[in-house]
């Protein structure tokens, strides 16, 4: 009984130690997972930036491009290199629109009922 007693007191603060030593470990390789997922989204990071100045840049010069093609120099230009044949509109065929006037939006607009009228007879 004496023998059963002494192991078990004995087998006690190895397991405490043993448990110690599993916490510090997975401690550790947790913060050095942690560490390595911090870096990899860092220069995932670093990345999406560059890709985005990239394409904030080509955005830039096809910006540019739109406004060049669009200017009326280039469009003369382009319409005598094509032989179009076309001429500046007549005073007469410009319909100038007015622009819609928009209401706030916060404003509700006014429901329009039709209104009952007296009954009128047909003949007169």
């Amino acid at each position: 009984m004496k023998k059963s007693q002494s192991s078990a007191i004995r087998f006690g603060p190895v397991l405490k130690v043993f448990f110690l030593c599993f916490l510090i470990a997975g401690s550790a390789v947790g913060y050095v997972w942690q560490k390595s997922q911090i870096f990899q989204l860092g220069r995932e990071i670093r990345q999406r930036e560059i890709q985005l100045s990239q394409l904030a840049s080509e955005n830039q010069k096809l910006t540019d491009q739109l406004a060049i093609l669009r200017s009326p120099m280039v469009l003369d230009q382009r319409e005598r290199q094509l032989n179009l044949g076309l001429a500046p509109a007549q005073p007469g065929q410009v319909f100038r629109l007015p622009e819609p006037v928009l209401a706030p939006p916060n404003a509700v607009p006014a429901r329009q009922l039709a209104q009952r009228q007296e009954a009128v007879p047909l003949t007169q």
